[in-house]
């Protein structure tokens, strides 16, 4: 496995053996960190970190692996650079690329950190695009691993909206995996046939299995994994917020859902998540749909079976690998 100088853009571009190594790596950065092992072992190195979408949970999980790794962080934010407006993306990319030694990009269109990569020179990790978002699956698939103990056959259930990064990419991630993965959601709202083809073939070889549902009862049968992610994604227009309620209402994880899914099943969710009242949108949707929560309720978000800060401190260390591998050629 070569990882020295390589990008992090999609799962799709890593083998099973690759994300293992990579979850293996992360699990062992993760026991240094807690035992308050130094792992400082890429000083002198510099990242610049590109969000064209904010975000809490990647731009603090991005910096702190940077700096527990000795690295300087240079953070732009929208307003931050001229990437796309008076520069393009392939001169920014090289001029970025003269100046760190990796790059970081949340935003938009795929073909932007495909782009950025090209031309870099440099690896650069893919922080969220509206197709994909692959360090958010390395987390997932990290504290599924550290609840069940393998990701082999565990059975992931992805209620809502389909057709997006995180849909997308935990269809992706199983089918590497060999898991199943079923996407339970209306016809109208799973991933493109495209994908699924593409994965399909990926899961001939792992044994995975790929399903799409519409019956929440029937999706959540014996699964592992509740997942979840919010309906309306950042910089979709407002007007979208009736039209994905009445849709995806009827594939709202509760209670009465997990019960039916059994005991042993576990909820995730990238966040953040509309559980209740006290966000502004939350109480927006609220006050004008007479909701006290969208794509999963509070008592589910709060419950035992719910992993969801797991997952979020995880993306911290799963991150982490992936900077620590690009960068050192080395796996641990």
């Amino acid at each position: 496995m070569d990882f020295q100088g390589r990008s992090f853009l999609k799962l799709l571009d890593y083998t099973p053996q690759e994300i293992t190594a990579l979850l293996d790596t992360a699990a062992a950065l993760k026991a240094m960190k807690k035992a308050g092992t130094p792992h400082d072992v890429l000083r002198g190195k510099n990242i610049a970190l590109i969000f064209e979408k904010t975000s809490t949970r990647t731009r603090c999980s991005f910096e702190v692996a940077a700096y527990d790794l000795g690295m300087g962080v240079t953070y732009l934010d929208p307003s931050g650079s001229q990437i796309g407006k008076k520069e393009s993306i392939a001169d920014t990319a090289r001029v970025l690329g003269r100046i760190y030694d990796g790059i970081e990009y949340r935003g938009f269109e795929q073909e932007i950190v495909e782009t950025l990569a090209t031309y870099a020179g440099v690896p650069v990790w893919n922080g969220l695009t509206n197709a994909f978002h692959p360090t958010q699956i390395l987390a997932d698939f990290l504290t599924i691993r550290e609840h069940f103990g393998e990701l082999s056959g565990k059975k992931l259930v992805y209620m809502g909206d389909a057709r997006y990064n995180m849909g997308n990419s935990l269809m992706v991630g199983c089918a590497k995996m060999g898991m199943h993965f079923v996407a339970c959601a209306p016809a109208a709202y799973f991933p493109s046939a495209e994908l699924i083809e593409n994965c399909r073939s990926v899961a001939a070889q792992t044994g995975a299995v790929l399903e799409f549902e519409t019956d929440p009862t029937k999706a959540v049968a014996d699964a592992d994994v509740i997942y979840t992610d919010v309906w309306v994604s950042m910089g979709e227009p407002d007007e979208v917020w009736r039209e994905r309620i009445e849709a995806l209402l009827p594939y709202q994880v509760n209670a009465a859902l997990m019960k039916k899914a059994g005991e042993k099943a576990v909820f995730m969710h990238c966040l953040p998540a509309f559980h209740d009242l006290n966000t502004g949108i939350g109480r927006q949707v609220g006050e004008k749909f007479g909701l006290d929560a969208l794509e999963v309720t509070d008592e589910v978000f709060e419950s035992a079976q719910s992993l969801v800060f797991d997952e979020a401190e995880n993306r911290m260390h799963t991150i982490k690998a992936v900077l620590y591998t690009s960068l050192t050629g080395k796996i641990l």
